[in-house]
């Protein structure tokens, strides 16, 4: 059953200040909230709110029903020799493929990978990585991590797109999971080191429910690869 209260409850006796720390232990996260797919460390479905509950974007509803935001972006660095390095190759990375940290998004979000929850990265207080300013329809996502494996520092993300218009209330709108996800890898793929090896199910994607959904959101994580 999908849990959408609060998952975290200790949290406030766990947090970490460093964004490589992990914020609380695995028991925390009920079990059908996490994806075990292959070859990778266990995932959970979705981007945490700071209150420790499934993220609700912007606290739309869509259709009357309330918004989740699932993770869709896996990224794994099998180059980097650090967890500190990996941050920097893929701020970097991210970057150079058109999407640098830029103001004005919601923060304070963690997500789970590899037994443990992770602070956000880009850091700031209302940063997000984003192809456009706020002001504008953009692509705009947080990624979590890196949590060390046996195949190189693991991030995953959550990924979506809005539409902006200021004519409208409220201004900024949910559009997109699925086209904040491919357009994200797609511009990571060409303009950086990392490269798309496929898509891997998570589980997380919700239909024909009466109280929450998950948009366009196909139950797929894009997974892009730094060797």
């Amino acid at each position: 059953m999908l849990v959408s209260c609060t998952l975290l409850a200790l949290v406030t006796a766990a947090t970490a200040t460093a964004a490589d720390k992990p914020v609380l232990d695995a028991p925390s996260i009920p079990q059908s909230e996490i994806a075990s797919p292959a070859g990778l460390p266990a995932i959970g479905k979705w981007m945490i709110a700071k209150d420790g509950s499934i993220a609700h974007w912007l606290g739309e509803r869509v259709d009357g029903k309330k918004l989740h935001e699932p993770i869709n972006v896996v990224l794994i660095d099998a180059s980097s020799s650090s967890a500190d390095e990996a941050r920097k190759a893929l701020v970097a990375a991210a970057t150079a493929a058109g999407y640098p940290v830029r103001f004005g998004h919601s923060t304070g979000y963690r997500g789970y990978v590899g037994g443990a929850l992770y602070h956000q990265l880009p850091q700031g207080r209302d940063d997000a990585f984003s192809n456009r300013v706020f002001e504008e329809t953009n692509n705009h996502g947080r990624i979590f991590g890196p949590h060390a494996s046996e195949h190189g520092f693991v991030f995953i993300g959550a990924f979506s797109r809005e539409a902006v218009n200021f004519l409208r209330d409220p201004p900024h709108r949910y559009a997109s999971f699925n086209q904040a996800r491919d357009g994200f890898a797609r511009a990571l793929a060409e303009h950086s080191r990392y490269r798309q090896t496929g898509t891997v199910p998570l589980g997380n994607a919700i239909a024909n429910n009466p109280e929450v959904t998950t948009g366009d959101h196909d139950g797929l994580a894009v997974v892009l690869r730094r060797d």
